[in-house]
């Protein structure tokens, strides 16, 4: 009788005789950060909403929430969520049948104006929207009205209806792309026996396709609902103006009116809270959806799904498909860079009217924009590593390793994802302002970090650990056979291995870092103004055409570095 002894990651790491291995550093290394980066704010969230010092306080938590003014800001954020995660849902699963089903044409061109929504940071794109159809200084309504003669605007994007729009608009790539997959791997067998067996093609598609492809719409419904739900961008730049308030920009409100005030900050915990359960509820529904049946769609089959044929249908669709993309992903961008060139913000895009005279302002001699373009650049770069370095880390630990409580630690990683970014901006304040450990780092870009790094340590935690588990444990035994020492085996064949997914992981935070905007609004000083932040600020201040050039500035950064992306991972593939 054979028998064979299946040899851990851990036992590798004993073969140096060392009692304190590399592995259980790593592992206590891993739980401490996840605690410290983690556990802390959320706790701290928890317990300044329902605490005050030692005494159980429910009455403040009572209080804010039946509050006239945040019980409206309640209200539109769960309209606003429940209405742009519909038809964004309607939109993007059209679009991926019509590009992964259907036989229409230059589906690579629409493919690549799919991709720009995800390089425009959404509350630049609700500036630009802003400008074009903000009541009579719009400058799409100024045209409409003096083409038409009329005399009041005929759109107003300063509205409820309007913050839905636009993030229907900027969601909707979220479930294109998860559908568009799914189609695309589909098993034919039965929508083939379904059409053999004299089905209609509507019949098929929404009797077989659809539900098969239910797991990757509630995947991209579910990213729509909770990024609407906690999204400051759109509705800051669109509801402000209009005193319109969602939970999210209520909470940023009510920090800025405590101007420092205690008392004020607990009152955005208690917001922060309802924020929580509000997402919660909404990852809850949609795991009892998925429980619900089974969805095998890949099969061991090498046949591609049929494209269906448009007939008469095609061109139509295929026009309407072009006006649309070009009209809202398009029309924005151009919108901002003909402001950013006009003298003063109102006057005709006419050619004595432009000048570089904005570009000058921002880059030569304008210390506060020099210093956040300096400062997201260095929050992108420092935050990206530090979670290259901890992501690899946690997921050798977790896949590798496999300590007690590692189950534990991977949900922890992944936590901050499903939080609003406005709710782990102040765990951070309340954490981080000397309150536990004596350390004060608000006002300060160490708190922005800090952060970052929770909310995007995830982004390489999947990235890295989807590669490190294609790495065969007989690789690092191999190497230890022949001398090598545990370190020596993780720096020359494990690490190299994993490399291409290390890079890629970087720059999966390092974009996002570079146009954030949510949890930077509520934690920057005098000193740390970050792009959006400083985009935001010139808004603000009225100066609407250096915004524009700071956000076209900032558009091309993230576009170089994503060519930068796609020039480095290229042809480039794991293991």
């Amino acid at each position: 009788m054979k028998m064979t002894f299946k040899r851990s990651n851990s036992d590798l790491a004993r073969m140096d005789g060392k009692k304190f291995s590399l592995d259980r550093v790593m592992t206590i290394l891993c739980f401490v950060i996840m605690t410290t980066v983690v556990i802390l704010p959320v706790v701290m969230i928890i317990y300044n909403t329902f605490w005050d010092g030692t005494k159980l306080d429910l009455e403040m938590f009572a209080r804010v929430i039946l509050r006239e003014e945040n019980l409206e800001a309640m209200k539109n954020t769960v309209i606003i969520a429940i209405f742009a995660t519909l038809f964004a849902t309607v939109v993007g699963v059209f679009f991926a049948w019509l590009l992964g089903r259907s036989d229409i044409p230059m589906k690579g061109l629409m493919r690549w104006l799919f991709s720009i929504p995800f390089m425009i940071p959404p509350f630049l794109a609700a500036m630009a929207w802003d400008m074009m159809f903000s009541g009579r200084g719009g400058y799409i309504n100024r045209l409409l009205m003096s083409v038409f003669n009329l005399r009041d605007a005929p759109f107003n994007i300063n509205t409820v209806a309007g913050i839905i729009v636009i993030e229907v608009i900027y969601y909707f790539p979220f479930v294109y792309m998860q559908v568009v997959s799914a189609l695309e791997r589909m098993d034919p067998t039965l929508e083939e026996s379904a059409r053999i067996s004299g089905a209609k093609q509507w019949y098929v598609i929404r009797k077989i396709t659809l539900p098969l492809t239910i797991p990757a719409i509630s995947s991209g419904t579910l990213l729509v609902l909770i990024t609407s739900l906690s999204n400051y961008g759109i509705p800051s730049m669109l509801g402000y103006s209009k005193n319109i308030f969602t939970l999210p920009t209520m909470i940023v409100e009510r920090v800025n009116r405590a101007g420092g005030d205690f008392q004020g900050i607990r009152e955005a915990t208690a917001l922060s809270v309802v924020l929580v359960i509000v997402v919660s509820i909404a990852l809850f529904i949609q795991r009892k959806l998925l429980k619900a049946g089974r969805y095998d769609i890949i099969k061991g089959k090498s046949m591609r799904p049929a494209m269906i044929k448009l007939r008469a249908a095609k061109y139509p669709l295929l026009v309407f498909s072009i006006i649309f993309l070009v009209l809202v992903v398009l029309t924005p961008l151009v919108i901002i860079l003909l402001v950013s060139f006009l003298r003063a913000y109102g006057l005709p895009f006419a050619w004595e009217n432009f000048s570089f005279v904005n570009y000058r302002k921002i880059l030569v001699g304008n210390i506060a924009v020099t210093d956040s373009i300096k400062n997201s650049l260095f929050l992108g770069f420092s935050s990206g590593l530090i979670c290259l370095f901890l992501g690899v880390m946690l997921s050798y630990v977790i896949y590798k390793v496999k300590p007690k409580g590692s189950g534990a630690l991977e949900t922890l990683a992944v936590l901050p994802y499903s939080l609003p970014g406005t709710v782990m901006a102040i765990g951070c304040i309340l954490a981080w302002s000397g309150a536990v450990f004596g350390i004060t780092l608000y006002n300060t870009i160490w708190i922005i970090m800090v952060a970052y790094i929770a909310r995007y340590l995830s982004y390489t935690l999947k990235s890295c650990s989807a590669s490190l588990q294609q790495v065969h444990l007989s690789l690092e035994e191999a190497s230890r056979s022949c001398g090598a020492t545990h370190m020596e085996s993780l720096m020359d064949i494990t690490l190299p291995l994993i490399k291409p997914a290390m890079v890629s992981s970087f720059f999966l935070v390092f974009l996002p870092a570079m146009r954030e905007l949510t949890t930077s609004v509520l934690l920057y000083g005098p000193n740390s103004r970050t792009l959006g932040v400083q985009i935001q600020q010139l808004r603000v201040n009225g100066y609407m055409t250096q915004a524009a050039a700071l956000s076209v500035v900032t558009i091309a950064i993230i576009m170089i570095c994503n060519g930068v992306v796609k020039a480095i991972t290229k042809d480039r593939k794991g293991v």
